[in-house]
């Protein structure tokens, strides 16, 4: 397997046997995907290897990435085929066709249902194009042909040329991808690039130990017969702890500075760390080394202080046997800790002077500094016994002892994504030509059978195919209660199987699966800063020049004002404040709250795409719900059924269920899905009709059957006078009325309404009881609306406004001085969500409106909305208890080292209690934020 590389330029990944150009630059070689790619990065190298940080959509801004709206592929603008503007919004495109296809019908893409996008969410209405073998999504199908009672849809217009002219062929053909039982397939999987191939038409086929493989092209082939062990039997790639050279860290303070491979932030000198948590913690480099010079510095520091506690003797036993060789054994001593030790400090206070960005390694090295290099002075120049070799080295000490324990609080961080990442197993049983066999996750392709046995995690995403189970979804979405799976029903990868075992096609792997597609969006999420951020940058813009300005002072006030021994009290008090007013705290306390907040948010079912979202989350006051899709379960469903005279229910929703079983109308699916429930039997009716807008008609078991509106009944002779009340009352609740008639007589009604989910009335009053305004912002019908805020007691509503008028009701609520969260699942809810200040998308909703959205909810309810709003009001406050912490240190103990109780109380800090209140204050502002991965929600 060759190494893979990613593209500092379009961020794909790109393998090296594959790739279309490769550079040097700087004695390192970057890897291309595109000959784009390679010309952007020459002409402009830092500007890719230094990127700014990525743009983030919050609020009003316009993201830099788009959704397309006719194909759903991600779009950035910049390298966009084409846009339109269209009603007040701008949408871009992959390519011309998208484009030209969008003009001629801008409302065809904009108002289709709920299907492209998926995270934890039910699977779109696609179909298997029968002559190609590709799914196809039935509103952008190019054609659909019925055939025998049953409809097929077809992803161009050459198949339904091709379907029409010989069905039998298409239809009665082998089966295809899978083989199992011996079975010989008609189309088969190229080994090279995974594509389906059919015989008939592949490229060629290479014959390897007396077995026939077919290609999709001429490259396939030579590829294949070059190593066919390669592609057969590959290698598993290498795990996520590998080689941290290669691995990019990032600084917790400075989220924009990235580099590969560990090392020190040249802003703030904090260690860096990965961009991306791994499953496997391994060693931190950074921590190993910290430990290593903490030990053997603690070890040459403790003879110092033995010294220093036996001056306070009585006899000075020690001094007394060393005599004039004290102070040079204090200085080898002191001088391999101070150096050695604490090199790193050093090492960092001067790339902080040279980048200019002054930081707490600035600090602790001008106080160590400066106690040492008094010291030598006074007994290299004076003969003073008088030197402070002790605080230096254990400043040294402590601070190395601190940055042990931080790293090691940091390293907790992330470790809700590590639990995420655990989920995933390392091999997944293959089946193939009838045999299992287990083989590493990595070589699992789309389309491969897996069987997953009980108690196993499921590895990749994909669709039951055979068997059932219950699976665990609870940490993908915060529910605890297992959900019931069988063929046709989405599974996520990292999920866990009960007791039942089941076969599964794998649909998405790799980094494209819902696991994956977390951990990323939490990590970026992670990396990102809360407006709150603002404070804190703005005051340790200014913090190190004000401390050293005021240890300067301290300095002076000490040595020209102070008790003698002057110079003593002047040195000790300057270095006391240079040490104890550290800025790693106030720099810690937002992004430490930031990343637990989020990897908390991950495995409760909340994905918080940016920090700000958080702070938003607390200053709501108003919530806007989308009825279809957010409220209401977004499918129609039968609610009632009204029969006349002697006829029984269960007769009526049976003749209904067999007429519109060759029906393709979403009302067709709640009956038969009704019907199935009760488990009656309903055969497909014969002289099947369908009028358009008005219902259907057909034969079952020789009787004439209507089911439609009064207009269908009228124009085949039926009186609908018997059910009409029936019909009036049955709309009046917010159903719809389909009528029944039998052989020329009206027998009943059947009401049919979208369903409201049963967590929308208990999440609408906890949102209420925490004093929010909701409002209901739907295109429904006032009836349907009124019926639904009332079974969910939502007392505001606004019904009948347009897709293109919801970010304008929206903006109307802004302009009133409320904070805004709009909740939506539905590409015509994007522009608000956009608009609001906070948008919440439903995670089974269509990618417009995830991409529009700063908190998707994973779990399609509204509980999430509840979770997200307590979550983001617990952040806040812990930012809140983080910044109060950082600055009570500051203003607390920067006077008390400076001396300002001497005069009152005779009290003076030591500069190693103020290196120990120091390390406090930053492990304090860490084991605040962690509390938060406790919380409840």
């Amino acid at each position: 397997m060759t190494e893979t590389h990613i593209d500092p330029v379009c961020g794909m990944k790109v393998e090296e046997a594959r790739a279309a150009g490769k550079v040097t630059h700087r004695d390192k070689t970057y890897w291309f995907c595109g000959k784009g790619c390679v010309a952007r990065f020459e002409a402009e190298p830092e500007k890719y290897l230094k990127p700014k940080p990525a743009m983030v959509q919050i609020g009003g801004m316009a993201p830099a990435t788009h959704v397309d709206p006719v194909c759903g592929m991600k779009v950035v603008e910049e390298r966009a085929a084409g846009k339109v503007a269209y009603q007040g919004e701008t949408y871009w495109f992959c390519g011309k066709g998208c484009v030209a296809r969008f003009e001629a019908e801008p409302e065809k893409y904009l108002n289709v249902k709920p299907s492209m996008v998926q995270i934890g969410g039910m699977a779109p209405a696609t179909h298997v194009d029968p002559v190609c073998g590709m799914k196809v999504v039935e509103e952008r199908a190019a054609g659909k042909v019925t055939y025998k009672d049953k409809t097929y849809w077809f992803c161009c217009k050459g198949c339904v040329a091709k379907f029409e002219a010989e069905p039998e062929k298409y239809l009665n053909a082998k089966p295809v991808m899978v083989q199992i039982g011996g079975m010989m397939p008609a189309i088969h999987v190229d080994p090279v690039c995974g594509m389906n191939v059919e015989e008939a038409r592949a490229a060629g086929k290479s014959v390897y130990k007396d077995k026939t493989y077919w290609f999709c092209s001429k490259g396939c082939v030579a590829r294949f017969e070059a190593d066919p062990e390669r592609y057969l039997n590959p290698k598993p790639a290498p795990k996520e702890s590998g080689d941290q050279s290669k691995v990019i860290y990032t600084c917790p303070m400075d989220p924009e500075v990235r580099q590969l491979g560990p090392g020190a932030c040249p802003k703030c000198g904090m260690a860096l760390e990965p961009l991306m948590a791994t499953a496997e913690e391994g060693p931190n480099p950074e921590l190993v080394d910290m430990t290593r010079r903490f030990v053997w510095s603690a070890v040459l520091t403790a003879p110092i202080f033995a010294l220093m506690i036996s001056a306070m003797l009585p006899g000075m036993p020690l001094q007394a046997l060393l005599g004039k060789w004290e102070v040079p054994l204090e200085f080898a001593l002191a001088t391999v800790v101070v150096f050695w030790g604490g090199a790193p400090f050093f090492e960092r206070a001067w790339r902080s002077v040279a980048n200019r960005s002054l930081n707490m390694f600035t600090l602790i090295s001008i106080g160590t500094g400066a106690a040492y290099f008094y010291s030598v002075a006074v007994w290299l120049i004076r003969g003073s016994r008088e030197v402070y070799f002790e605080p230096a080295a254990g400043i040294t000490v402590l601070v190395l002892l601190g940055q042990v324990l931080e790293l090691r609080a940091r390293g907790r961080v992330s470790g809700a994504i590590r639990e995420l990442l655990r989920l995933k197993p390392e091999t997944a049983r293959l089946v193939k030509n009838g045999v299992e066999k287990d083989v590493p996750l990595a070589v699992v392709a789309v389309g491969d059978v897996l069987r997953v046995l009980p108690g196993q995690r499921v590895p990749v995403d994909g669709t039951v195919l055979e068997g059932s189970s219950s699976v665990d979804e609870s940490m993908l979405t915060g529910e605890p209660v297992p959900v019931d799976k069988g063929p046709g029903m989405v599974v996520s990868g990292g999920t866990l199987n009960g007791a039942g075992s089941f076969l599964m096609r794998a649909e998405r792997v790799g980094s494209e699966t819902v696991l994956a597609r977390i951990v990323q969006l939490v990590s970026e999420a992670q990396r990102s800063r809360p407006p709150v951020q603002r404070l804190a940058d703005r005051v340790s813009g200014l913090f190190v020049p004000a401390v050293l300005a005021v240890s300067l002072v301290t300095f002076l006030a000490w040595y020209f004002l102070g008790p003698a021994p002057q110079m003593t009290h002047a040195l000790v008090n300057a270095v006391a404040v240079v040490i104890i007013a550290c800025p790693c705290a106030l720099g810690l306390a937002t992004p430490m709250s930031v990343m637990v907040a989020t990897g908390r948010g991950a495995t409760a079912g909340l994905l918080i795409r940016d920090a700000a979202a958080l702070e938003t989350l607390d200053k709501v006051d108003t919530v806007v719900i989308d009825k279809t899709g957010t409220l209401t379960e977004g499918k129609p469903a039968l609610t009632s059924i009204e029969p006349l005279g002697a006829w029984r229910p269960e007769e009526l929703l049976a003749l209904a269920a067999s007429v519109e079983r060759s029906s393709e109308h979403s009302l067709a699916a709640a009956i038969l899905a009704a019907a199935d429930e009760r488990g009656l039997a309903a055969p497909a009716a014969e002289e099947f009709r369908v009028r358009p807008g008005k219902g259907v008609m057909g034969r079952v078991q020789g009787r004439r059957v209507l089911l439609g509106t009064e207009a269908l009944l009228a124009e085949e002779g039926v009186d609908a006078a018997p059910v009409a009340a029936v019909a009036e009352r049955v709309r009046g609740t917010g159903q719809t009325a389909a009528l029944v008639a039998v052989d020329g007589a009206a027998v009943g009604v059947l009401g049919l309404a979208d369903p409201v989910k049963p967590s929308a009335a208990a999440a609408v009053a906890q949102l209420k009881a925490e004093g929010l305004r909701v409002v209901m912002l739907t295109g429904d019908s006032k009836a349907t609306a009124a019926r639904v805020a009332s079974s969910t007691g939502i007392d505001e509503v606004l019904a009948e406004v347009l897709p293109a008028d919801k970010a304008a009701a929206v903006a109307r609520l802004q302009k009133e001085g409320r904070k805004v969260a709009m909740a939506g699942d539905g590409i015509n809810d994007a522009p608000a969500l956009a608009q609001a200040d906070v948008g919440i998308a439903m995670g089974a909703g269509t990618g417009a409106a995830i991409e529009s959205a700063a908190v998707i909810l994973l779990r399609d309810d509204l509980a999430g909305l509840v979770r997200a709003r307590r979550l983001g009001r617990a952040t806040l406050g812990n930012i809140r208890q983080n910044l109060f912490f950082a600055f009570v240190y500051n203003l607390l103990g920067v006077p008390v080292a400076g001396g300002i109780l001497y005069p009152f109380f005779g009290l003076l800090l030591s500069p190693m209690i103020a290196s120990a209140a120091m390390t406090f204050s930053s492990l304090s502002v860490i084991s605040n934020a962690l509390r938060l991965r406790r919380l409840k929600l």
